[in-house]
């Protein structure tokens, strides 16, 4: 009796392991059931299609300057507000070499100094004589300051005590080396009477904290790191130009400018430096789209507060100082936003191919 009881009872456990293994095989539906669809947050201005982005070069200059950081800036602005686009900084000699990657069309946007810009455009100066580039600025960055650095302890206290010291000049190529040549030469300092060094400004930092150049010179935004790195272990000082010096460059070059940087720009800097100042811009190619740099300009001037936390100097990049100190025509890209924002532009800064 029990064994009859026991093999019933094991009969209706396996028969009902068998009826949960059927049901779990029932056939699944070819369709899925249709699931109750969550949100998805699209992308913020992301292209409709992949293939539709173009790839933007933006040449600046060496990793010690202001241009390559306000360069990245301007990168991240527009693959942010272009939906087309994705920009790149890249690092360059600066001015002489960017201008040329515009003309060759191997950048679509560079940083340059408008001493550059005006001999470039206008095919003047022993760069650009007789070889007009075609280019057009965007719109106007921010004032430079022409440093002249010197250790301390090291005999120089004006601009020609650097005759035969070794100088940093700047990199070959650079804006830097460009206005050097220019500003020295309107004093009538030769390169022939210094010891002269062609270093970017990261190297020319390092060697002039570590005694190996007398003189180093900057064409830069001010504060910039590789002369703040040097505040760290060195006392520096900034030469001053005198104003007879400063009115001498500019009645040569008229693009240059009397500014005064603020006492306590650098540590240790008590007094104003009075030096000759350039503007500087991003231009484009002529023939780059209009569409293109209408959507970055507008893109860079709806959203300045993100060049502003990078450097301070940004707060110079306006709509009001591109029409006041561009010294070249604007692109067409360029002249269609400002006209829409309601500004009147200066009829010198009409691109030809407007007129």
């Amino acid at each position: 009796m029990k064994t009859k009881l026991c093999w019933l009872v094991l009969g209706m456990f396996v028969l009902a392991m068998l009826a949960m293994v059927v049901a779990c095989e029932e056939p699944v539906p070819d369709e899925p059931v249709d699931e109750p669809e969550e949100p998805v947050d699209e992308p913020v201005d992301e292209p409709d299609d992949e293939e539709a982005v173009e790839f933007l070069s933006i040449v600046t200059g060496g990793t010690g300057g202001v241009y390559f950081p306000y360069g990245g800036g301007m990168s991240t602005v527009i693959n942010r507000h272009v939906p087309y686009l994705r920009a790149t900084a890249e690092v360059t000699g600066a001015s002489v070499e960017n201008t040329r990657m515009i003309a060759e069309e191997t950048a679509e946007l560079a940083l340059i100094m408008n001493d550059v810009a005006f001999m470039a455009y206008n095919a003047v100066g022993d760069h650009f004589e007789d070889d007009p580039q075609p280019i057009r600025t965007v719109f106007t960055m921010y004032p430079h300051h022409y440093h002249v650095v010197v250790l301390d302890d090291t005999p120089v206290e004006t601009i020609d005590d650097i005759r035969g010291k070794t100088v940093s000049v700047g990199a070959p190529g650079s804006g830097t080396e460009f206005k050097t040549d220019l500003v020295l030469g309107a004093l009538g300092i030769s390169y022939d009477e210094f010891d002269v060094v062609r270093l970017p400004f990261a190297e020319t930092g390092d060697d002039l904290r570590d005694g190996r150049i007398d003189v180093g010179i900057w064409d830069v935004a001010a504060p910039t790191s590789s002369v703040e790195e040097i505040t760290a272990t060195q006392d520096i000082r900034v030469i001053s130009f005198s104003d007879e010096e400063i009115d001498t460059i500019t009645d040569e070059h008229p693009f240059y400018s009397r500014f005064e940087m603020e006492p306590g720009t650098y540590a240790g800097q008590d007094e104003p430096v009075v030096n000759p100042s350039v503007w500087n811009s991003v231009v484009a190619h002529a023939d780059y789209p209009e569409d293109h740099v209408y959507d970055i300009t507008k893109a860079i001037f709806e959203n300045a507060d993100h060049l502003i936390a990078i450097h301070h100097f940004a707060e110079f990049t306006t709509a009001e100082n591109t029409m006041e100190h561009a010294v070249i025509p604007l692109h067409p890209g360029a002249v269609r936003y400002f006209e829409e924002e309601g500004y009147d532009i200066p009829d010198e800064l009409i691109p030809p191919e407007m007129q």
